[in-house]
């Protein structure tokens, strides 16, 4: 059929992620640093990615197109919270959640530079949406490369927290459906997002915020943002 439906120009797309952190119906993915169209049965035409857009690479085109199926994006929606349960025996090992140590527990000084790590897994598309560690917990959700930036972040962002991290721009998907299931089933008492500077870094934040806001409670949250060189900028 013939329908009004998005068009991503690869030339003009950043890597932001902030698209497929804006379509709800799960219709954009990132896939080597760009944005791209999964399938076209998955676009609603409504065009809730185009104003995220900061570089204009995203356009309405009329064209042959398979017309939107809600119920293919339902499907989806269901897979994909259906793969974020806790992993058993049979499934992938370095999946299984594991409590390392309690949240509260940060190491001595005179310990030394030790891990304040208190959870496995911790990247987003591994972590379950329910956990023991979630319950209670003061939640850090990260972009990766953050931890390199600072040689003291283990104990100043990850001690006492729960630990989440990914990174919009070469993670596929978006965050911020499962990070709305995390917060609502779960007694998270705060939340601190950290990221970068750099703009694809954004993504991550307005996909925590997203969550914040559709989890339906009151959580305290703080952004912290740091420079390349490991300073914090706010």
């Amino acid at each position: 059929m013939l329908r009004r439906i998005i068009e991503i120009d690869q030339k003009k797309c950043n890597g932001c992620g902030a698209c497929a952190a804006a379509c709800h119906e799960g219709a954009i993915a990132m896939r080597d640093g760009k944005a791209v169209l999964l399938r076209d049965d998955y676009c609603d035409g409504l065009g809730d990615c185009l104003p995220t857009c900061p570089t204009g690479a995203i356009t309405f085109v009329e064209r042959e197109a398979a017309p939107y199926d809600e119920a293919a994006v339902l499907a989806k929606k269901a897979a994909k919270l259906r793969g974020s349960a806790p992993v058993t025996r049979s499934g992938c090992a370095g999946s299984a959640i594991q409590t390392l140590r309690p949240a509260d527990a940060a190491p001595a000084a005179e310990e030394g530079p030790v891990s304040c790590l208190g959870q496995w897994p911790v990247q987003l598309k591994l972590v379950p949406v329910e956990a023991p560690f979630f319950d209670g917990a003061r939640l850090l959700v990260s972009a990766d490369c953050a931890a390199y930036s600072r040689a003291d972040f283990h104990r100043r962002f990850l001690a006492g927290r729960v630990t989440v991290i990914g990174c919009p721009k070469l993670d596929e998907g978006d965050y911020a459906e499962k990070l709305t299931e995390i917060l609502r089933r779960n007694d998270i008492r705060e939340v601190t997002i950290v990221r970068m500077e750099v703009p694809c870094c954004g993504g991550i934040q307005r996909a925590a915020e997203t969550a914040l806001r559709q989890s339906g409670k009151f959580i305290p949250w703080q952004v912290v943002t740091l420079g390349r060189d490991g300073n914090i900028i706010e």
